[in-house]
């Protein structure tokens, strides 16, 4: 598999306090199963759906306990100069380029908004290996309340290009890469509870939304938002029962009128 272009979403992982209930909670969920900890890297974990990899859990550092999140990472082929990149655009390491085995660099950042995400210069491992399929990653969008700061970040970064949905009631754009929209950014608005960080929203694949929500609400899960059918497909936000964000999507169930999308 070649390498994704700078700035793709090619992986997501989670720490999780208990890692076995997370194993449990997004094994019935989302259908996955897991490999081996790999001891030698803090005991991370992967997910795969049908044999193929799509996400990892792994047990918080020593040190770095706390709300349980999901990380999205974001393509570069040099996490050097992605760092260097985040460092002049305003946003703040919290991680640095670190070598993992020979699995590729990573670092992890803060956007001058909040939002925290990673970068992953690929190795042997390339990233997600199934995407857009139930159980598999679906889609992104950063969550903050300083849009400005985040349409401002990315783009300077990464080398998006931004569209912005007309729609008076919400303020949304998407970045894309030439012809390929690649991640959302949506405005928090005041109905976002204020000790609610900005954070990436995940959506992974379901084949069923409703049936998806109420898996998740019985072991223990908290639906945030939805179901809902969107011309986008049927989703719905849910809170994990560790209190990780995140959103399930059945891209094949479908209502209404694609938006219209203005350059930005």
């Amino acid at each position: 598999m070649a390498a994704q272009p700078e700035g793709t979403p090619v992986w997501a992982d989670a720490m999780f306090a208990d890692v076995e209930g997370a194993k449990g909670f997004y094994g019935a969920v989302l259908g996955w199963t897991f490999g081996e900890a790999a001891s030698e890297f803090g005991n991370y974990t992967q997910a795969y759906r049908d044999g193929k990899a799509v996400a990892a859990v792994v047990p918080p550092m020593p040190g770095a306990e706390g709300q349980s999140a999901w990380c999205l990472y974001l393509a570069s082929p040099d996490v050097g100069a992605t760092a260097d990149k985040i460092r002049n655009n305003g946003g703040e390491l919290l991680m640095e380029p670190m070598q993992v085995g020979d699995f590729g660099s990573m670092l992890l950042a803060r956007d001058p908004g909040g939002v925290v995400f990673g970068v992953w210069q690929a190795g042997t491992h390339k990233g997600f290996e199934a995407s857009g399929e139930p159980g598999a990653y679906a889609w992104a969008e950063v969550f903050t309340r300083e849009p400005e700061k985040s349409d401002a970040f990315f783009p300077a970064v990464f080398g998006y290009s931004s569209q912005r949905m007309e729609d008076d009631k919400i303020d949304f754009k998407v970045y894309n890469l030439g012809d390929a929209t690649v991640l959302g950014r949506m405005k928090m608005e005041e109905d976002f509870p204020p000790e609610v960080p900005p954070y990436v929203n995940v959506y992974f694949g379901v084949d069923d939304c409703d049936a998806a929500v109420q898996k998740a609400v019985d072991l223990g899960g908290v639906l945030r938002f939805g179901p809902m059918s969107t011309p986008f497909g049927r989703f719905a936000a849910l809170s994990d029962p560790q209190g990780a964000s995140f959103s399930v999507i059945d891209a094949s169930t479908t209502e209404g009128d694609m938006p219209k999308m203005s350059p930005a």
